[in-house]
């Protein structure tokens, strides 16, 4: 049965993130312009034209952190995750103004993901996806398994942050499909920490939306990707024993598939897995002629689907294996038709070029002639 006073604490908690994050973008949008934290567009991979103040992230940070020593439960384990919070809107902020090598950024994850796993916060066992109740303990495994787990949702919600609204969407609806599983399963305190995130992303929405006004920037996405990970270990991982591991796989699906699929293409072409390039998921929806608005669009619904489906997976036994199956296998076909799309894109490229070089010999050989 759901709790009145969970739901009650939650809109609270919602509605003070959201007023102090949409009051405050304004004030770090400033402050952004001051310390030239802007965005330049300099390559093929941004998609805007103009250059636009980054930080915004510290505003839905803001937002969430006052919120949450308001209304939510500050216990041990979760001081240290507001810590680690602290931490990667430190590196953040300075990555923001100043851009750090890839490396640097790294450990600076890896730093933050250790503040609270030395602290407890750790997956210590997973349970078996297809429900016949056996658990696989991690032993040590745990330990170096959750810091994988943390960077890597971290650095996934940072690389889906290359349209108008996209990864502060796909959060809101990671955020809130947690904030629904944990209502169903009676957990307060995940629900009102999860209320707090939304509020918070929703605060900064209006001023990220297409054309935005400013970015969350490195600030804004890898503080998402952190909490959403911690949070996840803290409830997803931990708080009901019907829940398995692939549930959080499943919220996040978007931004780890997208991920997943960007390393791999970039170690099958001899590049590094940190070497940015423009063939995410988002990219490839304006390749096949979507605009900004119509992409994120459909990311956001494909997130919803994908969140629904955790919902059911999550709650319900009896169709758990047909969800999971459906929900990967929809993952794997979108991430084989875009790579499908981009090899086709290279080989259009390459023809195109084979044919401007067949065009210009004939007319170099008259201008030397």
């Amino acid at each position: 049965m759901i709790d009145n006073s969970v739901l009650i604490t939650s809109f609270f908690a919602f509605s003070v993130a959201l007023a102090i994050s949409f009051a405050m973008t304004p004030i770090v949008k400033l402050f952004a312009k001051k310390v030239g934290a802007i965005d330049v567009p300099k390559d093929a991979r941004r998609m805007h034209k103009v250059p636009i103040p980054r930080l915004g992230g510290l505003a839905i940070f803001l937002g969430f952190l006052i919120s949450i020593l308001l209304f939510g439960r500050i216990d041990p384990q979760m001081k240290s995750i507001l810590l680690g919070a602290v931490f990667i809107v430190m590196l953040g902020v300075v990555d923001d103004i100043h851009p750090l090598k890839p490396l640097v950024k790294f450990a600076g994850q890896i730093v933050a993901a250790l503040i609270p796993v030395l602290s407890g916060v750790v997956v210590q066992r997973l349970m078996n996806p297809f429900g016949d109740g056996k658990y696989f303990e991690l032993g040590l495994l745990a330990v170096p398994l959750t810091v994988i787990w943390i960077v890597g949702v971290t650095n996934a919600v940072n690389m889906i942050d290359g349209l108008d609204g996209l990864a502060v969407g796909v959060s809101t609806i990671a955020t809130v499909t947690v904030f629904t599983i944990a209502v169903l399963v009676s957990e307060s305190y995940i629900a009102v920490t999860m209320a707090a995130l939304a509020g918070a992303c929703m605060g900064f929405m209006p001023y990220n939306m297409n054309p935005a006004k400013i970015f969350m920037g490195d600030t804004g996405s890898m503080f998402l990707g952190y909490l959403l990970a911690t949070i996840s270990i803290q409830g997803l991982f931990k708080f009901y024993v019907g829940i398995s591991f692939a549930v959080p796989f499943i919220i996040l699906g978007l931004p780890i598939f997208d991920t997943a699929f960007a390393i791999i293409r970039r170690l099958l072409k001899g590049q590094s897995p940190m070497h940015a390039d423009r063939g995410h998921v988002h990219h490839r929806l304006i390749d096949m002629g979507f605009d900004q608005k119509q992409s994120v669009a459909i990311l956001y619904m494909l997130s919803v689907v994908l969140g629904l489906s955790a919902v059911v997976l999550a709650t319900s036994g009896e169709v758990k294996i047909i969800i999971l199956a459906v929900a990967i296998l929809a993952s794997v076909l979108i991430g084989l038709s875009v790579t499908g799309h981009d090899q086709k894109m290279e080989k259009e490229h390459q023809e195109e070029k084979q044919d401007e070089g067949t065009e210009e010999a004939p007319g170099s050989e008259e201008k030397h002639g």
